[in-house]
């Protein structure tokens, strides 16, 4: 699964459903003079890029973080059929970074053979999880189920390739397609599986999906990598590009080159196209990808990537996943 819609899916810790959506972010712009001025955003979930037509994101879950790497924050937020939109104001100059961050584990377990699951449940809170061998009426081990921060109670389904809470996934007959699972048999997080669950399959998600937006003169303290999970470094500076120079961003996982991750870049206005414009890439032996852009406009990269080194010693793999919305200006 890519990042597509995972990333937010597992955010608002909502069920995944069978069709992956992609998830994006749109600004208005992304390039100011000055800094009396606010960006308008777009969210939502949809078949290609930029084109609201499935469902919209919360705003809620959108963090800002200003030049300084100090916490700006998120205004006017509405929520319509298809998207949602919001403002940001600049008020600092230098290049901003905002969007949505994701970690956050989900898989199944069982409990005296019985299946359970790590993830998002609907419906009323059901009685916390008896531990194994524990007769009827044993006092529980956990707590009830909260939603995860952020998650709207009831929130539609949405999964699928774009950020990551509790894991995704939905009960008995859930348009994912997963197996049958008791709504009481769902835990929010993954302490708060009994002791001595049996045959963990839980992964663990790690990921963003964000855009950029520069101030006046741009600035670098926020394109720095950390180190950790699969990061995206930019070469060209993310609000510099234009349609006639290559741009060129550097992939880490874990502070090392991300060699032959494969990187998929779609244009929005998709269905205005007479041919496909969707670039399947892979990044070289330092982790360096070379996007050649077909014309200006705003572009949808996504890239994710699976592995055996999650932090959490309860999960076996370690999904990461990013995703930035690009604006590529004419020359």
């Amino acid at each position: 699964m890519t990042a597509k819609f995972f990333l937010l899916a597992a955010v608002a810790g909502i069920a995944a459903p069978a069709a992956a959506h992609n998830a994006w972010l749109l600004p208005s712009t992304t390039v100011l003079s000055d800094t009396v001025q606010s960006v308008t955003v777009d969210m939502g979930a949809s078949t290609a890029p930029f084109e609201p037509n499935h469902q919209p994101l919360p705003a809620e879950n959108v963090k800002v973080w200003a030049p300084d790497g100090s916490m700006g924050k998120v205004e006017n937020a509405s929520r319509g059929r298809y998207r949602s939109t919001f403002d940001v104001k600049i008020d600092k100059p230098g290049t901003w970074r905002i969007g949505m961050e994701n970690n956050g584990i989900g898989g199944t377990f069982k409990v005296n053979g019985e299946p359970w699951m790590v993830g998002r449940r609907r419906g009323p809170a059901p009685a916390p999880a008896p531990a194994p061998g524990a007769a009827p009426g044993a006092p529980p081990a956990g707590q009830g189920m909260m939603p995860p921060p952020g998650a709207p109670a009831g929130a539609p389904g949405a999964g699928g390739p774009g950020a990551g809470g509790s894991g995704a996934g939905g009960p008995a007959g859930a348009p994912s397609g997963r197996p049958q699972i008791d709504p009481s048999h769902i835990v929010a997080t993954v302490d708060e599986i009994p002791a001595g669950a049996t045959d963990l399959a839980l992964t663990e998600t790690v990921g963003r999906n964000e855009f950029f937006v520069t101030a006046g003169e741009p600035s670098d303290a926020l394109l720095k990598p950390t180190g950790k999970g699969l990061e995206f470094v930019p070469v060209t500076l993310p609000t510099d590009l234009v349609s006639n120079e290559p741009g060129q961003f550097r992939f880490l996982v874990d502070g090392k080159p991300a060699a032959g991750l494969e990187v998929e870049v779609i244009p929005g206005g998709r269905r205005y196209k007479e041919r496909d414009q969707t670039q399947k890439l892979k990044t070289d032996a330092q982790g360096l990808l070379t996007v050649n852009w077909p014309g200006a406009g705003f572009y949808w990269l996504n890239a994710s990537l699976t592995d055996e080194k999650p932090s959490n010693p309860k999960a076996a793999k370690r999904r990461m996943s990013y995703t930035a919305t690009l604006e590529v200006l004419a020359p």
